[in-house]
């Protein structure tokens, strides 16, 4: 498997639905986080699903309370072995919202 330069590219990632995306931030710090989250979300098409995987107790808390201010779902926070984190973001459909 290929590895890419950028470790914060977006990637698909290995999960039952066709629409997620694997986003691994865990070389950025804040505020660069939650931009590179925003961004690839910004991206994508409503009710599509991005996994972050992130590292920190502080890009943790803070991607989580922004993606939620935004009106997207945080389904799940799985703990890996390594210390990471991976977020799994719901993105909004703008025409539920209201």
């Amino acid at each position: 498997m290929n590895t890419p330069s950028d470790p914060s590219e977006i990637l698909p990632a290995d999960s039952s639905h066709p629409e997620t995306r694997m986003l691994d931030i865990t070389h950025e710090k804040c505020p660069m986080t939650f931009v590179r989250t925003r961004l690839a979300l910004d991206g994508m098409a409503p009710g599509s699903l991005l996994a972050v995987r992130l590292k920190g107790e502080e890009p943790h808390k803070n991607v989580r309370r922004s993606v939620l201010a935004l009106g997207h779902a945080v389904l799940s926070e799985q703990a890996e072995e390594d210390g990471s984190v991976v977020l799994t973001i719901l993105k909004k459909d703008p025409a539920s919202a209201g």
